[in-house]
């Protein structure tokens, strides 16, 4: 029988792209990479890609053909990497929204690695093609690629690029204007002041009085870039109105994105501004109508708090803030939840005590999960400013009641703060209000909680060391092991074999496989199974003399088991000991 001939890769690809099933074309797609290096460069680039050229499949899986292309120079040669431009371009002009971007942002992969001589001769041609396309898909492309066709341009073609990015931001189609405004803040900081201002300002007029709010609402984000740009004059008079417009606008989009980005405005327009006017509009924003904008203007009080004096932030913002602790959306609480404590370190011992503590316990105790554990996350912020005494007296209670909140969640929120807590509070007084909440999770009817509880003594005995632990863990879990629920007594082996591994191994030898050892005769299998896997670990800490007198006479019990499971480990950490 005479031998077959090899399948040809190409011949290969063309029929998985025939199948039916799309998951099939996606892996045949994200395999190009390896088709192409058994074709190789040539034939990659005269045969695959004009193959590919042609596809024509579903978005899915041109998103894939987009994305590997972008990643294609290496197949093709950096020296011939123009070839990847052709099929990128017709991939560059789908309908599919996704499809097209991922297609710039792969067209501008390839052009960074293009040579001057290409770059001129293929990509610039390439942007024009675009921007004069009588269908807005090329259009919109066309504004992603232009700031980096003028940037690289000879200086010659330059003004004449800037003119169609020009042309195509007062395009008739809202998605070229969109596409525009979106590009306008990577174009900027590429252009030299004067034409900025001679260019992109009267630009950035146009788009900030569009009549579509999406445009308008891109053009907001172009305000930053702009300022670092323009001199103190211009931007008092050319930028100020429309922000100020922006604050105000009638669609809550617009707004919601002037909030989102608030910090960065009052970075950009410096002191004086920011007081006799920003703060104003931010005032507006945090009493706004619509939930979305004072969620977005709540996750901004303390950057803008950090701008302005503290005078203006307790005359005008923290009246704002009061109101929104008790708004009706739980969002906007959990927002500023997760804000708020920042201001603290601002308003400074005295201020946070009159100002703040009540709005802490109040957001402490409020009825939404995510609200509470917001304020918990940030708790050392605030322990750093009033001191543990203050801490103690007026926000420790609210955190004992959360240690025992219905919410699970909340409970393994608390235990995942405890050590920055401890860290913070020192071993004396955690000792004295924390300790035994921790002991307390160790008994908790949800698994989970225990399980993060284990953990958090074996952090906690990283913090404050091995006596600490010898002195007040291990006796609590000595009362544990006596339990009549197994599931107790089967935290309490979690909790050794963790400790072991932070611990001297002279701690281990006398202090806890004495507590451990005894559980290997626990009538509960599972108990007797956890045994066998701790000490796979234990033998690996202690001196061979421990393993010889302690921990191989337990094992020879656990490996004659009734239960195969147990057998299973015991077996294990003879095998360990054995090689140790």
């Amino acid at each position: 029988m005479a031998d077959q001939e090899p399948l040809n890769p190409l011949e290969l690809l063309q029929d998985e792209l025939k199948n039916e099933d799309i998951q099939l074309r996606l892996n045949s797609i994200r395999n190009l990479s390896t088709i192409a290096k058994a074709l190789g460069p040539e034939k990659t680039a005269t045969q695959l890609l004009p193959f590919l050229q042609e596809l024509d499949d579903e978005d899915e899986v041109l998103l894939a053909l987009t994305e590997e292309l972008g990643s294609f120079v290496d197949q093709v040669g950096a020296d011939n990497a123009i070839v990847l431009l052709t099929p990128l371009e017709s991939l560059a002009r789908a309908e599919e929204t996704v499809v097209r971007e991922k297609a710039v942002e792969s067209l501008l992969k390839i052009a960074a690695q293009l040579n001057e001589k290409d770059f001129n001769s293929a990509f610039i041609p390439l942007v024009e093609r675009f921007s004069q396309g009588d269908w807005f898909t090329p259009k919109t492309s066309a504004c992603g690629l232009l700031p980096t066709a003028i940037s690289r341009a000879p200086a010659a073609q330059q003004p004449a690029l800037l003119q169609r990015f020009v042309t195509l931001t007062g395009d008739d189609t809202p998605m070229v204007r969109r596409a525009a405004g979106k590009s306008m803040k990577n174009l900027i900081p590429l252009l030299d002041n004067d034409v900025v201002l001679k260019e992109i300002v009267p630009l950035f007029k146009t788009l900030s009085k569009d009549d579509q709010d999406s445009v308008r609402l891109l053009a907001v984000e172009n305000v930053p870039p702009l300022v670092v740009k323009l001199s103190v004059e211009n931007v008092q008079a050319f930028l100020k109105p429309h922000v100020l417009a922006f604050a105000s606008d009638k669609s809550w989009r617009v707004r919601y994105m002037v909030a989102d980005v608030f910090t960065s405005l009052v970075e950009a327009f410096g002191k004086e501004v920011t007081e006799k006017e920003l703060v104003p509009a931010f005032v507006k924003l945090l009493k706004d109508s619509e939930a979305e904008v004072r969620t977005a203007s709540a996750s901004k009080v303390t950057g803008v708090a950090a701008q302005v004096p503290l005078s203006l932030v307790i005359s005008d913002i923290l009246p704002c803030v009061k109101e929104l602790s008790t708004d009706e959306s739980r969002h906007v609480r959990a927002a500023l939840a997760s804000d708020i404590m920042g201001l603290a370190p601002l308003f400074g011992e005295d201020g946070t005590t009159s100002n703040l503590l009540d709005l802490y316990l109040q957001l402490l105790k409020d009825e939404f999960p995510d609200v509470r554990l917001n304020i918990i996350s940030k708790l050392n912020q605030v322990a750093t400013v009033i001191g543990l005494e203050k801490l103690s007296l007026h926000l420790l209670p609210a955190i004992v009641e959360l240690a025992e909140d219905r919410q699970w969640r909340v409970r393994g929120a608390i235990i995942t703060y405890i050590p920055l807590l401890a860290k913070q509070l020192g071993v004396e007084f955690f000792n004295d209000k924390l300790s035994s909440l921790c002991m307390a999770w160790l008994g908790d009817v949800v698994y989970s909680i225990r399980e993060s509880a284990v953990n958090n003594l074996k952090q906690l005995a990283e913090i404050f060391g091995a006596d600490w632990a010898r002195e007040y863990i291990l006796p609590q879990i000595t009362e544990i092991q006596k339990h009549t629920n197994y599931l107790y007594r089967l935290t309490s082996v979690f909790a050794v074999a963790t400790l072991a591994t932070v611990v001297p191994a002279e701690v281990v030898a006398s202090d806890m496989i004495p507590l451990l050892l005894p559980m290997a005769t626990d009538p509960v299998a599972n108990i007797r199974l956890n045994v066998g896997k701790a000490l796979i670990d234990l033998v690996k800490i202690v001196d061979s003399g421990v393993v010889e007198s302690a921990l191989k006479p337990a094992l020879h019990t656990l490996v004659q088991d009734k239960d195969k499971d147990v057998r299973y480990y015991a077996l294990l950490a003879l095998q360990e000991v054995a090689a140790e």
